[in-house]
């Protein structure tokens, strides 16, 4: 699976569209329409600093909680645009698990194909970022939340252009996720996840090194117990730092701000 990923078809100007474009106070911003080499298409958000540059890039990847109403690439939108007016081009994304119903859809017959899909994916958007005429590649961040962030970190493992990272509240293996449902038994439970460790995210974590990473974890994440957080934070390599919160799975007003002052610290903003 992980050679897939790292084979991946690069994107060309042919395969990105622009629908709508506005400026706004400080900033522009453009609706994109991605064509992906899978036959479906994905939406995404860019928000362009004024000035000539060259600028950092942040690339912005949304959890998955279909209860909530930011489980969709609206849920940086307002980091974005407060970035990009203090120069940072930025882009937030539509993904996989934007569809609220994605998890219920799927079955883990789907979910090796899925990743490969998802990961393709997100090193196009890398490539989008890294082709914008007036950015910085030395200052290129990935800031991703549950599954955002879980495919981050495969993503890096196999794309060095991301320079420094946000990891929120990621489980380190696949299968913390996917084995929720349908149900598995025995034999059929234990393949599976043989299957998925190849790209589990705690077995490439260390390959994001020499970037600096931001863990950021709940104390009270049904998803990411504490075990797994500290399991995955000692499985990646200095620079690295872990923040907990007094939260759930969605982290809170304390992580929003940490998270902030941490890249504009990293990419001198």
């Amino acid at each position: 699976m992980f050679t897939e990923i790292q084979n991946y078809k690069k994107l060309s100007p042919a395969d990105v569209r622009i629908v709508a474009q506005r400026k706004e106070e400080g900033y522009e911003k453009q609706l994109l329409v991605f064509q992906t080499p899978f036959g479906y298409r994905r939406m995404a958000e860019l928000f362009l600093p004024e000035g000539e540059g060259p600028f950092p890039a942040i690339l912005f990847v949304h959890w998955y909680e279909p209860e909530a109403h930011d489980s969709n690439r609206s849920q940086f939108v307002s980091e974005a645009v407060e970035f990009a007016r203090n120069g940072a081009i930025c882009l937030t994304v539509e993904t996989l698990w934007s569809d609220p119903d994605f998890f219920m859809k799927r079955t883990q017959a789907d979910d090796a194909q899925n990743s490969i899909e998802e990961v393709t994916n997100l090193r196009r958007f890398i490539d989008f970022l890294s082709q914008q005429p007036n950015i910085d590649p030395k200052r290129f961040a990935y800031v991703g939340h549950d599954f955002g962030g879980m495919y981050g970190v495969l993503a890096g493992s196999a794309d060095r252009r991301p320079t420094h990272y946000v990891i929120m509240a990621a489980t380190p293996r696949f299968s913390d996720w996917y084995l929720y449902l349908p149900k598995l038994e025995e034999s059929a439970r234990e393949e599976f996840i043989s299957q998925m460790s190849e790209i589990d995210p705690i077995m490439h974590v260390a390959n994001l090194s020499p970037a600096p990473i931001l863990f950021q974890f709940g104390n009270d994440d049904f998803h990411v117990p504490l075990e797994r957080a500290n399991d995955f934070f000692e499985a990646a390599q200095e620079p690295k730092e872990m923040k907990i919160y007094e939260s759930g799975h969605g982290l809170n007003e304390d992580s929003t701000r940490d998270r902030k002052e941490w890249l504009k610290q990293q990419l001198g903003l």
